[in-house]
């Protein structure tokens, strides 16, 4: 696993970020895709049909994309994931303090819901008390879910050799990172 310091072994192609809810995931996958000069497909657009009712066609848009020679996109969906990792090149993990990545979710959700944002094909964040009763719900998935990438990004570098991983783990980490990409 690489750190934020080392350099890469070439210029990545088709490019996974990982990270909790909050972590920035999608922020830094547009900024990699930018530096790239490559594509950055959102996968909660992909996942998110009306109503916040996951699409038929999602595993398929998700093949088409990485069937793709260049993309950037997040590392996320069980289903997705496998699909993913069998072609991305590099994994960018940001493994940010929970604290912080809490206060980011939680600071988004607010926003969104108090905006009244319009999300992936027309959704809209939930009313705010609906954190006290949804499982589902994006910030208490946060928190439950905030040490399943600690196994996971082992896990799957371990299992496509083909995949480079960066471990982020501060803000200075990703300025750090991103200018060695662009070095």
């Amino acid at each position: 696993m690489l750190t934020a310091r080392d350099p890469l072994p070439h210029r990545p192609r088709r490019v996974l970020v990982a990270g909790i809810s909050g972590s920035g995931k999608t922020t830094l996958a547009g900024r990699i895709a930018e530096e790239l000069d490559i594509p950055h497909t959102e996968l909660d657009g992909l996942h998110h049909g009306a109503g916040w009712i996951p699409r038929p066609e999602f595993l398929d848009d998700v093949r088409s994309l990485a069937a793709r020679e260049t993309w950037v996109t997040e590392w996320q969906y069980a289903g997705a994931r496998p699909l993913l990792a069998a072609r991305a090149e590099l994994l960018v993990w940001l493994d940010l303090p929970f604290p912080l990545t809490l206060s980011r979710v939680v600071r988004r959700t607010v926003r969104r819901r108090v905006r009244r944002e319009v999300l992936w094909n027309g959704n809209v964040e939930p009313p705010l008390h609906t954190v006290l009763t949804d499982r589902e719900h994006v910030v208490r998935w946060a928190i439950s879910g905030r040490h399943n990438l600690d196994r996971r990004v082992p896990a799957v570098l371990a299992e496509h050799p083909q995949l480079a991983g960066v471990r982020l783990t501060s803000r200075r980490d990703v300025e750090a990172w991103m200018a060695r990409l662009r070095g």
